[in-house]
């Protein structure tokens, strides 16, 4: 006689463990991440080229043929590697993740300002209209949109960056400065110097605060002025290195707080930036 009795399915298989979550120790050996900014000619190449070395330097802005002769005076010249062959976004992104990067100990952008220009035009290059062309500059992308495409072409470079942070070296982003006008909802807005980086006014794909929130320190090297009570400005031409956000400037650091005057010892500036 044929059984009619339904016979039940095997189980399921059974869910793998999910794995527990993993515990570790605070990571030492890491590089510290900076951002110098100032006006023109003030020096920050040259305090860049006296950051522990050997430094592996991406001249973006040809600065380093310029300074050559005070760098050989000073002894800098011989810690400094230059990166050669960057004239592209590709080229900049493919040259920090190649292999032969041993022994450098503190990697310079000169400028971010310049980097974020070939990140413009790697947009323009790259990215088409949503309606499938090119075009040739990036308000046509309409409005807004393209703040927003050279923001995302531009943040996989802060991943780069962290990487070599984490291998141990130090990265060190030279940046030109602007005024710019600061959102006050407590009261008059006001102007003040920041670095110049892409920030619309919306606060939304703002290179500039990425960048503010991923560095270590946000430092402003800005010349000494006073103001006489006719309001004309006087200095000397003495220097200052501000760690600390001021009404007048932008800045951060996790080191030090007390604004330094710049003088020729490059060393003992860099000691007191990576808190050493």
């Amino acid at each position: 006689m044929i059984s009619t009795a339904r016979q039940q399915p095997p189980p399921p298989p059974a869910a793998p463990p999910r794995p527990g979550v993993a515990f570790g120790s605070i990571a030492t050996g890491t590089g510290f991440r900076a951002v110098i900014y100032g006006p023109g000619g003030i020096g920050k190449t040259t305090m860049a080229c006296a950051a522990p070395g050997p430094i592996g330097y991406f001249d973006l802005d040809d600065s380093l043929p310029r300074l050559r002769g005070n760098l050989e005076t000073s002894g800098l010249l011989d810690g400094i590697r230059v990166v050669s062959g960057i004239e592209s976004w590709d080229a900049l992104r493919r040259a920090l993740a190649s292999p032969g990067w041993d022994g450098i100990k503190t990697l310079v952008i000169d400028s971010l300002t310049r980097a974020e220009e070939l990140a413009a035009a790697f947009t323009l290059a790259s990215v088409p209209h949503e309606k499938g062309h090119k075009v040739q500059r990036l308000e046509d992308y309409g409005y807004g949109k393209g703040y927003q495409h050279v923001y995302d072409s531009l943040l996989p470079l802060l991943g780069d960056l962290d990487a070599h942070c984490r291998a141990g070296r130090n990265v060190v982003l030279l940046c030109h400065d602007c005024t710019t006008n600061v959102p006050n909802p407590a009261g008059d807005d006001w102007l003040r110097y920041e670095p110049r980086l892409q920030s619309p006014a919306s606060g939304k794909a703002s290179v500039r605060l990425r960048v503010r929130e991923w560095a270590d320190a946000v430092l402003f090297l800005g010349y000494d002025v006073a103001v006489d009570r006719e309001g004309k400005g006087k200095g000397s031409g003495t220097r200052t290195l501000y760690p600390v956000e001021l009404p007048f400037c932008m800045a951060k650091s996790r080191t030090f707080r007390d604004a330094v005057p710049v003088a020729a010892d490059g060393a003992a500036i860099w000691k007191k930036i990576l808190g050493q």
